[in-house]
């Protein structure tokens, strides 16, 4: 464990001293790549600022009007039948949506069910197989400005579907 430990510490600084090596025998600026990779950087965070602004308003929306709440009471009988959880279904419709907020409901969970509990392994399982669809879109479509994301949504949220319905599946299978 010591040695882990040991390697986690030296880690950055060697690849720092590696990398001002390799420029020193290179003949390269550092110094000036960086600038250049910083100011890139601040320039495509401008870009896609509007559009996570307008991503984060939707989500608070939705959080305050109480639609989670009434999408769960709708879709509670097809989830019942196939014996999910009610606790788990405010994470799995808001996962595509919001890290944070989906973090925030898993911690919840597993604070309230404990992590070696059925929801709380399931939670994690989730947590672990889905992505936060609409942000990723937001974020890459939003950097090269490409408008037209209905393929890409359409594609997203099935891969997240499959992903809770195969988590559920697999978290009946080895715990049960």
């Amino acid at each position: 464990m010591q040695i882990i430990n040991y390697i986690s510490i030296v880690a950055m600084p060697m690849i720092i001293l590696l990398i001002i090596i390799n420029a020193l025998k290179e003949k390269t600026q550092v110094f000036n790549i960086f600038l250049k990779g910083a100011t890139d950087g601040i320039e495509i965070v401008l870009k896609i600022f509007p559009t996570l602004l307008g991503l984060f308003v939707a989500i608070g929306m939705l959080r305050s009007s109480g639609i989670i709440d009434f999408i769960i009471k709708i879709i509670s009988p097809v989830t019942n039948f196939f014996k999910m959880p009610s606790e788990i279904l405010p994470l799995a419709l808001l996962r595509p949506i919001s890290g944070s907020a989906s973090m925030a409901i898993a911690t919840d969970i597993i604070k309230n069910y404990g992590v070696d509990t059925f929801i709380g392994i399931l939670a994690s399982v989730i947590m672990g197989s889905t992505e936060t669809t609409l942000y990723t879109i937001a974020v890459y479509t939003g950097s090269v400005k490409i408008k037209n994301t209905r393929g890409i949504l359409i594609a997203g949220l099935a891969a997240d579907i499959t992903g809770i319905i195969v988590a559920l599946i697999i978290c009946r299978i080895l715990i049960i």
